[in-house]
Formats: structure tokens, C-alpha cells, sequence
């Protein structure tokens, strides 16, 4: 007798668990601790001590950056039509997605060079903060800032003795770096290098992005 109410229970335990377990399992997860694992990107250094001056004429620098996420690149006076990176998936992927989730992504700024398409910087950014708000939705130039000045000094690392310096006739106005993409974190180092030529590079910039956020999301908690 005892042996069936044994057999009962475990039946009725393994019923349990069929219905109930997945569920179970997620809550457990789900509440298992604070402690959320993601990829830390790797930091690759110091970047230059930088300075500028916007679209406005006004002198700027790292220092005014130093409690937001950096990403830096290059436009040029024939963009939206033939530009050092894809000028569309910039607005739409990054751009658009740091207006409207200011929550999430509100501390990052873009800070893009004006260089006359073979690395020399543009001293005039009017035609180009014209074209930003003609093509771009809600710009915005304390999100989406313009800057002249030295853009190769900006660029100016080197990584598995690889420089982000490269020439060759590849590249748009045969300069490697006007194409690239560069993270720069709150304390002004180096977080990710990327291609801004294709959607894949850019949407993958954007993840990393949402990845430093969360490390900076993270360390806040922890203080609270």
C-alpha cells in the first residue's frame, strides 16, 4: 500500500513538472540575482586629447565630453550623395535611434568631421549643417555635431601593428580613416573601430553602443 501512495506522489510530482517546470525555469532565471552577464568591450586606450571648432564657431573640446559617449566620424560636402560612410544607415540606425531613446542611449553624441573628401578639414560647415536639416528627421546639433579640425589626428592609433591611418586607393579619397567609425567612452578611450560603408558595420556599432550603456547602467546600480 505504501508503495502505490509512493508511486502516486511521484506521479503526481512528474505531472508537475511537465506542466509547470519550462515556467519554473524562467522565473529562476529571471530572478536569480542583479548580476546581468554581457560582453565588456575591450578598451584599446587614451584617445587624443581633441578640440574643434563647431558649426556655430565655438571652440570645443574633450572636456566637454567627459560624462558622455563619443562616436566620431567624417562627412563631406557631397553627402548625402557620396559620403566616406553610408549617410542613410548613420542617420536612421544610429542617429534616429539616440533621439527617440534618449533613456536608453541619451548621453551618446556623434561628432562628425567635415573633411573635403581627401582628409583635409573644411573650415566652412554651413552647406553641411544645411544639408543635416534638410535630410536628417529632428536633427539635432547637440546630438548630431559638426566639427573642423584635425580628423587624422583623431584616428591616430595603431592595433596588431595595424594604423587606422592607412592609404590606398580603395578607400574613399584614398584615406582608410574617413571611412571608420570610432567609440570613444566617458573617459575618452578607444572602445571599437568600425566600417561606416555598410549597414552590417553600422547596426553592429549601434549594438556596441547599447553594450557600453549597460556596462555604465551596471556600474550605477552597483552604487545604488
Amino acid at each position: 500500500m505504501a508503495k502505490k501512495n509512493t508511486a502516486g506522489r511521484i506521479k503526481v510530482l512528474l505531472a508537475f513538472l511537465l506542466l509547470f517546470g519550462p515556467a519554473l525555469i524562467l522565473i529562476f532565471i529571471s530572478t536569480r540575482g542583479c548580476e546581468h552577464k554581457f560582453k565588456v568591450l575591450e578598451d584599446y586606450g587614451k584617445a587624443v586629447n581633441y578640440s574643434f571648432t563647431d558649426a556655430d564657431g565655438s571652440k570645443r573640446s574633450y572636456k566637454d565630453f567627459k560624462d558622455k559617449v563619443v562616436l566620431v566620424n567624417t562627412l563631406q560636402a557631397t553627402c548625402p550623395n557620396e559620403c566616406a560612410v553610408s549617410f542613410w544607415h548613420m542617420d536612421q540606425l544610429i542617429y534616429q535611434k539616440i533621439r527617440k531613446n534618449k533613456k536608453e542611449v541619451g548621453s551618446v553624441r556623434i561628432i562628425s568631421f567635415v573633411t573635403d573628401g581627401n582628409g583635409e578639414p573644411v573650415d566652412d560647415l554651413e552647406s553641411v549643417r544645411t544639408m543635416l536639416e534638410d535630410q536628417v528627421e529632428g536633427y539635432d546639433p547637440e546630438i548630431w555635431i559638426l566639427a573642423s579640425g584635425d580628423s587624422r589626428e583623431m584616428y591616430n592609433f595603431e592595433n596588431n601593428n595595424k594604423s587606422l591611418l592607412q592609404k590606398g586607393e580603395e578607400y574613399f579619397g584614398g584615406e582608410a580613416y574617413q571611412e571608420l567609425l570610432l567609440l570613444l567612452d566617458r573617459k575618452n578611450h578607444l572602445r571599437m573601430v568600425h566600417s561606416g560603408k555598410s549597414e552590417g558595420m553600422i547596426r553592429r556599432m549601434m549594438d556596441h553602443i547599447g553594450l557600453l550603456q549597460k556596462q555604465y547602467d551596471k556600474a550605477t546600480h552597483k552604487k545604488k
